[in-house]
């Protein structure tokens, strides 16, 4: 049987691209009421995105180049939302 790797939908920057890497990774989660970016702190979740980054860049980019590019995204979001309440 032939297996066939659904492809992603293009994005139009390599930002958006590294943050879809992320939420498929499950390293990253959108806040269900705001919308915000959160971090879920899962180790295995960010090796599973660096090693999708890696493996899988978009055209024209190196797998360095990619890797570098998701981890500047993850560590610009932080583990809360900056709208919910604090507690």
């Amino acid at each position: 049987m032939l297996m066939t790797r659904e492809q992603r939908p293009a994005t139009r920057t390599l930002r958006g691209w590294a943050i879809q890497v992320l939420q498929e990774a499950g390293a990253i989660r959108e806040c269900d009421e705001h919308g915000w970016m959160q971090d879920r702190a899962d180790p295995h979740a960010r090796e599973r995105a660096f090693d999708i980054a890696r493996g899988d860049p978009p055209a024209g980019i190196s797998p360095d180049t990619a890797a570098a590019e998701v981890r500047d995204v993850l560590n610009s979001i932080g583990d809360t939302c900056p709208e919910c309440p604090a507690g």
